[in-house]
């Protein structure tokens, strides 16, 4: 009999060291997908989620926008369905049909399905194209800071148009914009490809985000030449494990740890030293304040690895440094966070651009899906049950009393019975 109790006992004990090894593993992880879920921001994952779904109403306002009339047969709009991140067998018509005060579908009496813009929508295009227009001055600023900040003072032009709406860059960017502001910058070619290239340094531009946040009462801040920094970023924990993660002094050593300025030369600095990886928290840090939402793709960063002289492994460092960036994992492509930008999963300063995103997400048939964010996948939200619309037992077709008349179409596909708002929604993750 004890020595059926010792075996019990010895297997306990195992069982026990196993996972407490197990638990260590995912603790020293740097993959996203391993992290606890202690470690998950559930606002901003709210704050993930609501953005995903309008940058994919975006896309095909933007597609319709393009159109000489503004209408486009819904089978046309299925070759941007990559662009939509709407992944098979979810039909692009269906996702465009929760969305009825932004877009109307029209069927013709040959039967094609046609998509256009209501007059909503219209209106917000031409508020948008204001908002984009009075942001140009700001726009101006941060492409020049971007070339202020690379190696080479030069960026490709492919690379920085993925910056394009998260700085608020307008639609003629590439084509006309760029050439606008020459005392700036210009466009160069370089072995086939486009470049911009800085033309004037302006140091009144050479100051981070976080030194003028820290000195703001201090009127000869431009005066200073770029160099080291011994500013702290400003850090936000959640509540849940703030005091984990705190233990040994490492956050605190770290911040108190000086660092080159992102606007000045780094190539003396040892890549893997921890000076190197500062400097590299600094730039991104300084990217993300740029942006209007403090939010960024990751892949938008890691574009840039060599250009800004940061590490082969970026998203290692920005999970290490969780308390200045959050990275979330929802959707095919991760986001990076600015963690003090936001209080819960709004952001705490709004530009006129963000409150226009507001707008388009209010439209949009937005009401969220009674569930946990537990495991992660690369699953579209629109996929999720993410839309609600007005007409759920009305048609989403309008009738045309035109030459080419459209028919009425009932379709039960367009329905959604696993709604909840966006407030639930909030209340439901935080449990």
């Amino acid at each position: 009999m004890w020595r059926s109790m010792l075996n019990e006992t010895v297997g306990s004990l195992s069982e026990r060291l196993f996972l407490a090894m197990q638990k260590r593993c995912m603790t020293k992880s740097r993959r996203v997908q391993d992290r606890s879920k202690k470690k998950r921001v559930h606002d901003l994952e709210i704050a993930t989620e609501r953005w995903k779904v309008v940058s994919k109403v975006l896309v095909i306002m933007d597609v319709l926008k393009k159109e000489p009339e503004q209408v486009i047969p819904v089978k046309r709009l299925e070759q941007y369905r990559q662009q939509i991140n709407l992944s098979k067998p979810h039909k692009v018509a269906d996702f465009i049909g929760k969305s009825p005060k932004l877009f109307e579908l029209y069927k013709d009496k040959r039967g094609l399905v046609w998509c256009g813009l209501t007059n909503q929508a219209e209106e917000l295009i031409e508020e948008e194209a204001r908002l984009l227009e009075e942001h140009a001055e700001k726009a101006v600023e941060y492409v020049t800071r971007l070339l202020m900040m690379s190696v080479d003072k030069r960026l490709p032009v492919d690379k920085v148009a993925h910056f394009r709406r998260e700085i608020g860059l307008p639609y003629d960017f590439r084509t006309r914009w760029i050439y606008l502001f020459p005392e700036h910058f210009k466009v160069v070619r370089v072995e086939d490809a486009e470049y911009l290239q800085l033309t004037s340094w302006n140091p009144a531009w050479a100051i981070t985000e976080l030194e003028k946040k820290t000195y703001a009462a201090e009127s000869n801040l431009e005066q200073n030449t770029p160099g080291e920094l011994s500013l702290p970023f400003p850090i936000k924990f959640p509540p849940n494990y703030k005091k984990i993660f705190r233990i040994g002094g490492k956050i605190e050593h770290f911040q108190k740890r000086p660092y080159l300025s992102p606007y000045a030369d780094p190539q003396g600095l040892l890549p893997g030293s921890q000076e190197f990886d500062k400097r590299a928290v600094a730039v991104m840090h300084e990217i993300l304040s740029f942006t209007i939402e403090k939010r960024l793709v990751t892949d938008h960063l890691t574009h840039f690895r060599r250009e800004f002289v940061m590490p082969q492994k970026l998203m290692r460092l920005l999970l290490k440094h969780f308390a200045i960036f959050y990275v979330s994992e929802r959707g095919k492509r991760f986001s990076v966070f600015l963690t003090e930008a936001y209080d819960g999963y709004e952001l705490i300063d709004k530009c006129p651009l963000v409150l226009w995103k507001e707008k388009i997400l209010g439209l949009a048939g937005y009401r969220g899906r009674r569930k946990r964010i537990g495991r992660f996948n690369e699953c579209s939200d629109a996929e999720n049950g993410l839309f609600h619309s007005d007409h759920d037992n009305q048609s989403t077709f309008m009738e045309d009393e035109g030459e080419d008349a459209i028919v009425t179409l009932d379709d039960a596909s367009l329905t959604n019975d696993s709604e909840m708002d966006v407030g639930d929604l909030y209340d439901t993750y935080k449990s």
